[in-house]
């Protein structure tokens, strides 16, 4: 594993085990209140600098998130995926456990995420992608054929993407997954696969 994961694995263990102490203390009990924890945690580890000097740009980049977006921020959200990412955890899993957890930190991230209908994904009722709006879709037949009972991939995933390429690939390759381009002339057709 390599150090970095380990400080971020640290991280985010730590911020974890604070919220559910204050959870099991009574004094978080909503989820406005995990959030205001949460931001209060951050800016005092920040202060204080109880973590490597590496971790810096990511302890303010939770704080900025919790601050500016408040509760849809889901700070507790990233801590997890930023967990089990980091710890490797994350990649002993199933590939549908992995692709449901990379998707729900691509949500977070900010880019949209939506699964689409074949109506919605293609012909005259097709939804209009613009380049403009970050978005990763998934085609919902493929969501339901693509995988074995016990979650394994047994097809490849048709996917559109809007968003930074680049990011999208750091986060599906955290969670054992791969991109690949598909069609040049259909615009943003990618398609998903496990590594």
């Amino acid at each position: 594993m390599e150090k970095a994961n380990l400080y971020v694995e640290h991280l985010a263990w730590c911020g974890l085990i604070a919220l559910n102490m204050a959870r099991r203390a009574g004094s978080v009990n909503s989820l406005a209140q995990e959030n205001i924890f949460l931001c209060r945690w951050l800016a005092s580890a920040e202060k204080k600098r109880l973590f490597r000097r590496e971790l810096a740009e990511d302890i303010r980049w939770l704080l900025k998130e919790g601050r500016e977006k408040g509760l849809r921020a889901d700070l507790p959200g990233k801590l997890e995926y930023l967990w089990r990412a980091s710890s490797g955890d994350l990649l002993e899993q199933n590939d549908l456990f992995r692709l449901q957890h990379v998707m729900h930190a691509i949500n977070l991230t900010g880019i949209n995420y939506g699964v689409l209908t074949e109506t919605e994904w293609e012909g005259r009722h097709a939804v209009k992608l613009s380049p403009n709006v970050p978005g990763l879709f998934i085609r919902k037949s493929d969501l339901d054929t693509g995988f074995s009972e016990d979650g394994r991939q047994v097809k490849t995933l048709a996917v559109r993407i809007t968003a930074d390429i680049s990011a999208v690939d750091a986060l599906l390759t955290r969670a054992g997954w791969q991109r690949e381009s598909h069609d040049n002339t259909v615009p943003y057709l990618h398609q998903l696969r496990t590594c």
